[in-house]
């Protein structure tokens, strides 16, 4: 188990826990929350031990946001009250970063599951929409909250939240900055399933994740990067790319102990080689 200020990361290897861990203020996003995070998972992208990830917030709540006074001082742009163009070129650089806090998730090698308990707001949801797959219990409450607060949401979710929920639900959520419960959650496809508590929660995401872990890592692992390149490219473009990957990956011990498992009649034990 490594520690750090805002996360607890435990591997517990072929998985590995990400823990929001700010409890005490449900787990609402201070600076540590922006700036661990790219670490943590280009640690956990390149750890051959591991081969599927799951997100989860301790206390009551998965993430009650940005923590918008405790980021006040990492963006003083904010409030500035000229409001010149040097002032907003500083802020667009201070941007960037905030968004591959997030984007981060989305390019680690490994799947990532979300799993969602209490409040996800504005932040909160920027986040699990950059994971693979997103699963919730019945207590959980979402919201695109950006509006409500007099910002664009704009470390990811208006990029990646149509592509989940399709385009007219997404412009619901981000002009109404309305709050959504578990089982509308799971009616427009933002959430694969609802479980009844935080406790049923977390196994489901231990039990899809050792799914997930059964199988070979390589295919696990390029099809996560073929769904990737996939986003906003033809189906032509993506065939191609597809191809080239197959044929990358193609022959592998993972290949030739499926063979071997199938003639043998066992499970077959994958190393990712």
């Amino acid at each position: 188990m490594s520690d750090h200020t805002f996360y607890m990361v435990e591997k517990k290897a072929p998985l590995a826990w990400v823990w929001l861990n700010r409890p005490e203020k449900k787990n609402a996003m201070n600076p540590p929350a922006w700036y661990e995070l790219p670490g943590i998972f280009d640690d956990l992208s390149n750890d051959p031990d591991i081969r599927a990830v799951i997100v989860a917030g301790k206390g009551p709540s998965f993430s009650a946001g940005i923590d918008l006074m405790g980021m006040i001082g990492e963006l003083p742009e904010l409030l500035d009250s000229e409001q010149k163009g040097g002032v907003k070129w500083q802020l667009i650089r201070k941007i960037y970063p905030l968004q591959e806090t997030m984007t981060c998730i989305e390019r680690c090698r490994k799947p990532v599951i979300a799993a969602v308990h209490g409040y996800c707001i504005g932040a909160g949801l920027d986040m699990i929409t950059a994971c693979d797959i997103r699963l919730c219990s019945k207590d959980a409450v979402f919201s695109l909250r950006e509006a409500a607060v007099g910002f664009v949401a704009d470390v990811g979710v208006l990029q990646r939240i149509p592509l989940i929920v399709g385009q007219g639900i997404a412009r619901e959520l981000a002009y109404t900055a309305k709050n959504i419960d578990a089982e509308r959650a799971k009616n427009i496809l933002l959430v694969n399933e609802v479980y009844e508590d935080q406790n049923s929660l977390l196994a489901a995401a231990e039990a899809m994740a050792m799914e997930i872990a059964d199988n070979s890592p390589l295919a696990v692992q390029a099809s996560k990067d073929v769904l990737n390149y996939g986003v906003g490219k033809s189906v032509d473009d993506g065939l191609k790319y597809v191809a080239a990957m197959s044929s990358n990956i193609i022959p592998s011990h993972d290949l030739m102990e499926a063979v071997t498992a199938f003639a043998e009649k066992r499970k077959p034990k994958f190393t990712g080689k």
